[in-house]
């Protein structure tokens, strides 16, 4: 069995059992990377050589009898809006084409400390916005299962490298859904930590009060173990939540009997098709013949979560976004015209696609003088009614199963011109980063031989709790098991 077959687990069990090299581990995956990534596009930049003198150097310390780390030896593609020190991170867009940062990120850095070879940096929608990964600047990145389609997005390109067998383990960030429903389209298992479990220090801000970066595997276990080596407080993420953590990895008993699973109608209803519905009843069964007890919950403010985001995301967008004026760093157009407003002007047009600079004037608008207490301002009082419904919501039960997207993936340009199917694609997954919940997706079954999600969403920091349901449920089906064919 080739390398690039074996779960992140098992490839650094066969590295500590010196069974298999670093080295070894690493050609195996650049050479899948060799043999699919013209079709499958899921890097920006591919860091072969960087990745195998790293793999040289942890042999090195392997054969010292130093201790590498729990992921030693095993290839992770990072998604580019994560800071890499000498490395372009471009956010996949014009305006970052040419960045190289002077740091890594936190999470990055936790990598390099566990013993991960990163092997690229994964294509993504232009600064986070989009769910097709089409909003690339540079090319859209296709499914695996089917490469007319799209893998999700913003994170498709990290989950389409995990499902192509490019790498066992990736890194995305999740603002509204960017982790869990490319998860679903592209059949991996993505999980959206609690908001501040995991440091944002070196994450390219999209929208600073939902960002969330988290892992994607193609099996729980190596969900929970990427988990467990990015979790933690960083001083320099002022929202980082400092506690001890558990061992996420000692969740995973398969055992769920007397576990409440919270069924919510509401996120059976906008625009989720009967095929997804009923994959999802059907994995709910199942969890219930695991012993599970199943309650039904109401949640009457989650109609109102996707309206709410594209007020609140947009706002934070168009603050964040603000830097990039083309004087302290990223794209310049050189051209000026009359006076600096005018390069300003030209330099934003030029940098960000149509996608992003929408999303800025939504913003701008949102935060105007006139506008603030109409729209920002209301908007984050529906997000705390959101918020409340999961507080009562988990009064009831220990996690809450629903649908991940609302279809499986759709053809590429297929919502293209149709901005509000785009954005429904997220409707399932907003409400969780609008309470700073934790939530994971899985496969629980096909439609036309593309996986359908299952998200299960756990209260807040108890993540131990949803790993244990979601492996529980893992292991007692087969879906996790199939792989797309190339």
């Amino acid at each position: 069995m080739s390398l690039s077959q074996l779960s992140a687990y098992q490839i650094a069990q066969q590295v500590q059992s010196k069974k298999a090299s670093c080295r070894e581990v690493v050609d195996d995956f650049l050479g899948r990377i060799e043999a699919v990534e013209e079709r499958v596009k899921a890097f920006v930049t591919v860091t072969g050589d960087e990745a195998r003198r790293r793999a040289d150097m942890l042999d090195r310390r392997l054969a010292s009898g130093e201790d590498i780390g729990a992921l030693g030896g095993v290839p992770i593609a990072v998604k580019d809006a994560l800071c890499t020190r000498g490395v372009k991170t471009t956010c996949s867009s014009k305006m970052l084409e040419n960045f190289v940062p002077p740091y890594d990120a936190h999470v990055v850095e936790r990598l390099a400390v566990d013993g991960a070879i990163t092997v690229g940096k994964a294509n993504m929608d232009e600064f986070a916005m989009g769910s097709s990964t089409e909003n690339s600047a540079f090319f859209p990145t296709r499914n695996p299962w089917d490469l007319e389609r799209v893998p999700g997005g913003s994170s498709g390109g990290s989950t389409a490298a995990v499902a192509a067998l490019e790498a066992p383990l990736a890194l995305g960030s999740d603002t509204g859904g960017s982790i869990r429903q490319p998860a679903a389209y592209c059949g991996c298992v993505g999980l959206k930590p609690t908001y501040g479990l995991v440091s944002r220090y070196g994450l390219i801000a999209f929208a600073s009060s939902l960002d969330q970066i988290g892992p994607i595997a193609n099996d729980v276990r190596d969900c929970a173990l990427l988990l467990q080596s990015i979790a933690g407080h960083d001083r320099r993420d002022t929202t980082s939540i400092n506690r001890s953590l558990p061992k996420y990895l000692d969740a995973l008993t398969g055992n769920i009997r007397g576990l409440k699973v919270g069924v919510p109608q509401e996120f059976f209803a906008q625009g989720v098709q009967g095929y997804v519905s009923d994959a999802v009843h059907k994995a709910i069964d199942k969890m219930a013949e695991l012993g599970a007890e199943v309650v039904e919950v109401s949640m009457p403010s989650t109609e109102y979560a996707l309206a709410t985001y594209y007020i609140i995301a947009p706002s934070e967008a168009s603050s964040n976004l603000a830097r990039y004026d083309g004087v302290q760093y990223g794209l310049r157009v050189h051209e000026m015209g009359d006076d600096i407003v005018q390069m300003y002007s030209k330099t934003r047009v030029k940098g960000f696609g149509h996608e992003v600079q929408h999303r800025i004037m939504i913003g701008t608008h949102a935060l105007s003088s006139g506008f603030y207490d109409a729209y920002y301002l209301k908007a984050q009082k529906v997000r705390t009614l959101i918020r409340r419904d999961f507080e009562a919501a988990f009064q009831k039960c220990d996690v809450l199963a629903t649908p991940t997207a609302p279809t499986v993936a759709f053809k590429l340009g297929e919502n293209a011109n149709d901005p509000f199917a785009m954005k429904l694609a997220d409707v399932c997954t907003i409400p969780v980063n609008m309470a700073g919940l934790p939530a994971i997706s899985l496969p629980c079954g096909f439609h036309e031989k593309m996986p359908i999600g299952l998200q299960l969403i756990g209260n807040l920091l108890d993540e131990s709790t949803l790993l244990r349901a979601a492996h529980a449920y893992e292991q007692a089906t087969d879906w996790h098991t199939q792989r797309a064919v190339l």
